[in-house]
């Protein structure tokens, strides 16, 4: 299981991030919406297990699976997103205009394809309404009002409170993208993924992909939950930490650290004088 050196790290993230912000809107909405819904996968897996153990930690070590499946099929993730085409567009590879322009159709599709499994699922375990008591179900309604309402009621501190969740959150999420750049091996790139997404998961934290889906479930499931509420007291806050942390703490750092230093050392290495043809001596 070879390991990629933190420079080739670097300049993979660029060459990711180049490639993601060259994208045209069609492969940005499919390769969104697939992220989405299998995102959406990943949190009823975790919810099932955790229901079914009353073990929160079982479902966020199953949780990965969906972010694995995810990046090995290069599929789109606006949080991993956050720290790869920032840095290519310091590398100049890519524009702001083009990172926009990713960052805006992938998160539309997020939410089609969030929302789209979001309404099967609800269908096939409540059985068209049928069953009103399955624990699953009763797990995301619940999710959905501590998710949005229960930072409403914290009031203005609210909004910071969820914004550092977002924060931590995302800190992690774009490593595990960013991990996967660190070995060739398939086996290694799973490893390597599923640590920082372990930690986010369990611990809480928020992600706007996965809150695309848990929020306009619990809606559809009943919870007290506007769509303002959705927006206002998580989605633009947490989609706003998750950028800040995406940006800062991975891609700036990493680029800065690596990428400019390996720049600074070529620059400082010394010049080899010619050498001196013989007949010249």
């Amino acid at each position: 299981m070879a390991i990629v050196s933190p420079n080739q790290v670097v300049e993979s993230m660029i060459q990711a991030g180049e490639g993601k912000a060259k994208l045209p809107i069609k492969d940005l909405l499919i390769r969104g919406a697939l992220g989405g819904a299998l995102l959406g996968f990943g949190t009823t897996l975790a919810f099932t297990a955790e229901v079914q153990t009353g073990l929160g930690i079982v479902g966020a070590l199953l949780f990965p699976a969906a972010f694995v499946i995810i990046i090995l099929l290069g599929l789109e993730l606006v949080t991993g997103s956050f720290a790869l085409i920032p840095v290519a567009v310091m590398a100049k590879k890519a524009t702001a205009a083009q990172m926009m322009k990713n960052w805006f159709w992938v998160i539309i599709g997020h939410v089609l394809g969030a929302v789209m499994y979001a309404i099967l699922y609800i269908i096939a375990v409540t059985q068209l309404g049928l069953v009103n008591d399955h624990a699953v179900a009763t797990k995301i309604l619940a999710v959905a009002e501590a998710k949005t309402l229960g930072y409403k009621s914290l009031g203005a501190e609210g909004f910071l409170v969820v914004f550092v969740k977002a924060m931590l959150c995302n800190w992690m999420v774009t490593l595990g993208a960013v991990m996967a750049m660190t070995t060739k091996s398939v086996i290694g790139k799973i490893a390597a993924m599923w640590l920082p997404i372990l930690i986010f998961f369990a611990q809480g934290f928020e992600h706007a992909v996965v809150n695309m889906f848990v929020i306009p479930a619990g809606i559809i499931l009943g919870a007290d939950v506007t769509i303002t509420d959705w927006w206002v007291w998580n989605q633009i806050p947490v989609l706003i930490g998750n950028l800040v942390s995406g940006v800062l703490f991975t891609g700036m750092a990493l680029y800065y650290t690596h990428k400019k230093a390996e720049s600074i050392i070529i620059l400082e290495l010394p010049q080899t004088k010619a050498a001196v043809p013989s007949t010249q001596r």
